[in-house]
């Protein structure tokens, strides 16, 4: 924790801000033989999780040397501090430099003329980027694309059809498990959240707990992504994801948008319903206690035909033995 309070301190220009502060004008730490930059890491998890790593393995190291009696004191300050200064001056720059190079990728693509193809697999993997929280880097994109002569963007109304298609997954869900009340209590804040632009809850509260939901909605992110791009759909500027997303778009591609939201919707719906009636159990479907009053009341149905059918023959015999 105290790792993760130093790489976004306010005393460090914010992360979000080195885009529009000039070079000569962001904070260094001066140590005479080299200098390094006060930048802060917000939105930067490459770097987080190689820091991470580092205090780790420096943690795992001073335990091995240093005797027990006063390893509580020791290890914690020979591994945090030197993890501090290795997180600023080393491994951290190394991971804002890919985060960089993912953005620049992204960028190239986007304004290339194999964009199309491009918009597929960005939408198919959209998702795997927002678990991994490496989706901040499209906000500088967004940015870069702003500042273009045409002050607009491609990439937000495909991020805010990603968010309608993980929500159409989860909203599949609801109606499979609706006599599941202990996952609707999940599913339905999880698909609202998701329609209005926050993806995380669903994500790892169900589609990633049961997969199929989550790719069902990678399919049809990647469809409605190659549409709004295909047909050179524009937002204004980075607005609210989800279905608002609407309200950022260019007037004249609002019916084109309203196409690409369509299949947002119905691609991942229709997909995960059909998989989940599949795959799903029937506890997933209805929970474990109307699973278990279900085989109680086949078990009590089962044991009182057997009961008629003892009697039923009872009666027989005894029909048998009076002639």
């Amino acid at each position: 924790i105290i790792l993760g309070l130093t790489l976004v301190s306010s005393q460090l220009l914010n992360g979000f801000s080195v885009a529009s502060t000039p070079a000569d004008e962001i904070p260094v730490w001066d140590f005479g033989f080299a200098k390094v930059q006060m930048i802060g890491y917000q939105g930067q998890v490459i770097a987080a999780m190689m820091a991470g790593f580092v205090l780790v393995y420096l943690e795992k190291f001073f335990k091995k040397i240093c005797p027990e009696v006063i390893s509580m004191i020791v290890v914690p300050f020979c591994s945090l501090v030197p993890a501090v200064f290795i997180a600023h001056m080393v491994v951290g720059p190394i991971g804002w430099a890919i985060g960089n190079a993912i953005g620049d990728v992204v960028y190239a693509g986007l304004t290339s003329d194999f964009r199309f193809l491009f918009a597929a697999v960005f939408g198919l993997l959209y998702a795997p980027l927002v678990m991994t929280g490496l989706h901040h880097m499209t906000n500088a994109i967004d940015s870069q694309l702003l500042n273009t002569p045409a002050h607009s963007t491609i990439l937000w109304p495909m991020i805010a059809l990603y968010n309608i298609a993980q929500g159409s997954s989860v909203l599949a869900m609801s109606l499979l498990q609706k006599k599941n009340e202990r996952a609707q209590q999940v599913n339905v804040p999880a698909c609202i959240s998701c329609y209005l632009g926050v993806t995380e809850p669903a994500l790892f509260g169900v589609n990633l707990k049961y997969v199929f939901p989550l790719v069902c909605g990678m399919i049809g992110s990647c469809c409605a992504a190659m549409i709004s791009v295909g047909f050179g759909v524009e937002a204004l500027s980075i607005g609210v994801g989800g279905l608002p997303g609407i309200l950022s778009i260019k007037p004249q591609y609002y019916l084109i948008f309203l196409l690409a939201m369509a299949v947002a919707i119905v691609v991942p719906f229709v997909l995960t319903f059909i998989v989940g009636r599949i795959k799903l159990s029937k506890e997933d479907r209805f929970g474990k206690e109307n699973t278990a009053k279900a085989v109680e009341k086949k078990t009590a149905s089962e044991a009182s035909a057997d009961s008629g059918e003892n009697r039923a023959e009872d009666s027989a015999d005894a029909a048998q033995a009076a002639d």
